[in-house]
């Protein structure tokens, strides 16, 4: 089961059938639990004899909720960002990152910011070092429970934050850095650690890349991010959580304008993208 957020409303689809939903995307994030709220309103369309949704072009699934980010979960990650950083600019902070007990965890984008799926993510104008960053992206309700799942892509300006780990906010956040779609899929349990992770960037019809990782080279669970997202703070409308990535291009490559990425996770979905300026 599989919710979209569309121009006409929320889509709820189950066992091909797709209906629209009568509630705002924020109550959905706010209900205690999704899943049965979903299939409660699919079998009322259902049976109804509703009319089947459709859902060609997905918005962004964010609405009234933040979008956070974890940092430094997998092992090829925490290589690359002491690759990215000097010494001086405090390469070796990422080393003792991925040893702590606590995460990183860095604010993301608001839907302002953020593309869905087909949309256009960009390049900062002051950055001369752009790479996609694919990631599994947790959908979590108000109560701080995971409920589903959507693809995401963070993009990062890898130049800016190896100045300093303090421009992290400035090379990770500005507008359209962030893409989320198409859908979040719906699951009480955890996805299987074999879960493939992957990415593709085309550049005028010529691959520039291709990268794959599991869930299984994930330090850090979801269930324990999104635990210490909650500690001491609030999100009334819920809040999506991503949970970092292990697909990182070697240090000669960077996003160019036109450059299509593809990002897929099985099981989630697949995200696509165009680079703008």
């Amino acid at each position: 089961m599989q919710l979209v957020r569309t121009e006409a409303g929320t889509v709820v689809e189950h066992q091909g059938r797709a209906f629209i939903m009568p509630l705002a995307w924020d109550a959905i994030f706010r209900a205690p639990d999704v899943e049965a709220l979903a299939l409660q309103h699919w079998e009322r369309a259902h049976s109804s004899g509703a009319a089947t949704a459709s859902w060609e072009r997905p918005l962004a699934p964010v609405e009234g909720q933040e979008v956070w980010a974890a940092g430094v979960t997998y092992y090829r990650s925490r290589d690359a960002r002491m690759e990215e950083s000097s010494s001086a600019a405090g390469g070796d902070f990422y080393a003792r990152v991925y040893e702590a007990e606590r995460p990183e965890l860095f604010f993301k984008s608001t839907a302002h910011r953020a593309v869905g799926h087909g949309g256009s993510v960009r390049l900062r104008a002051d950055s001369q070092w752009n790479v996609p960053e694919p990631e599994l992206v947790l959908a979590v309700n108000s109560q701080g429970r995971i409920f589903g799942y959507t693809v995401g892509n963070d993009m990062s300006s890898r130049d800016i934050e190896g100045q300093n780990p303090l421009y992290l906010a400035q090379a990770k956040v500005y507008d359209g850095s962030c893409a989320l779609g198409p859908s979040i899929v719906l699951a009480n349990a955890p996805l299987p650690p074999e879960t493939t992770i992957a990415l593709s960037i085309t550049r005028q019809d010529r691959s520039q890349f291709k990268g794959s990782t599991t869930l299984a080279q994930m330090k850090r669970s979801p269930v324990e991010l999104a635990d210490y997202l909650f500690r001491d703070q609030s999100f009334p409308s819920g809040v999506l959580l991503m949970t970092g990535t292990g697909i990182i291009p070697p240090s000669d490559f960077t996003l160019h304008p036109g450059d299509q990425i593809e990002i897929e996770i099985d099981g989630v979905g697949r995200l696509l993208n165009t680079v703008s300026q």
